[in-house]
């Protein structure tokens, strides 16, 4: 992909590698506290990408569980997960985007792999791909990343609006179980920047992850979605 396509697909951020000030809700940001939505709330996916825009750090639902998302491009906000997880750097998180054009950008996927992500795209699968030149600057360096579409009607309108892809991860303390539910992501309340209520996640378990990088796959971890299923694809 040319550097003007790939400048088209994922214009540049307000945030750059900081936070900015003057849209509606970021003032929050230099508040010290944390803005808290309700995903019914009819602006909160713009609400929610306002504060990602700016370099800020929401915790979100999804159908899966209950996830951090920071602009991938901002590193300082990516960082920022790390923190609030206590997370070892070593472990890469997932990138969710809106739809298969922008994964391509980011990882190449084989023929045979193609089929399976658009078997259960939008869906609770975790695909672990190569990555592209943009894809290996986006990871630090990685030759591989993991990508995700969900399939949750406020995640998919929040990477619309916020039009870049975001670093994901489960919402919790590392080694501690993942948020299912809103009451469980209130520990981040004054940690994460904004907090958005989606009440009980659907599934209330994690995708399954499977490493596609070279023949033969690997599940990477058991999930929500059968394997058996994908199996059934390779």
């Amino acid at each position: 992909m040319k550097s003007e396509d790939t400048a088209m697909l994922f214009p540049s951020p307000l945030a750059g590698e900081g936070r900015v000030r003057g849209c509606l809700c970021c003032h929050w940001l230099y508040m010290n506290k944390t803005l808290k939505i309700s995903h019914k709330d009819k602006n909160a996916h713009k609400k929610a990408a306002e504060v990602i825009k700016a370099g800020g750090v929401a915790v979100v639902p999804t159908e899966t569980v209950y996830g951090f998302a920071a602009d991938a491009f901002n590193v300082q906000a990516w960082k920022t997960i790390y923190q609030l997880k206590g997370r070892s750097y070593k472990k890469p998180l997932i990138v969710m985007t809106p739809d298969i054009e922008s994964v391509r950008a980011l990882v190449d996927i084989p023929d045979k792999a193609l089929k399976i992500a658009k078997k259960f795209w939008p869906g609770q699968l975790t695909l672990i791909f190569p990555t592209t030149e943009l894809g290996k600057i986006l990871s630090g360096g990685r030759s591989d990343l993991g990508v995700r579409i969900p399939e949750h009607e406020f995640m998919l309108q929040l990477l619309k609006e916020v039009n870049r892809p975001l670093f994901t991860t489960s919402v919790n303390v590392s080694g501690k179980k993942s948020a299912k539910k809103f009451v469980e992501v209130l520990s981040f309340d004054g940690k994460a920047d904004i907090l958005v209520d989606g009440g009980e996640c659907r599934f209330s378990f994690e995708s399954t992850v499977i490493d596609m990088v070279k023949f033969p796959y690997m599940i990477i971890r058991k999930g929500c979605l059968d394997t058996n299923e994908i199996l059934k694809l390779i």
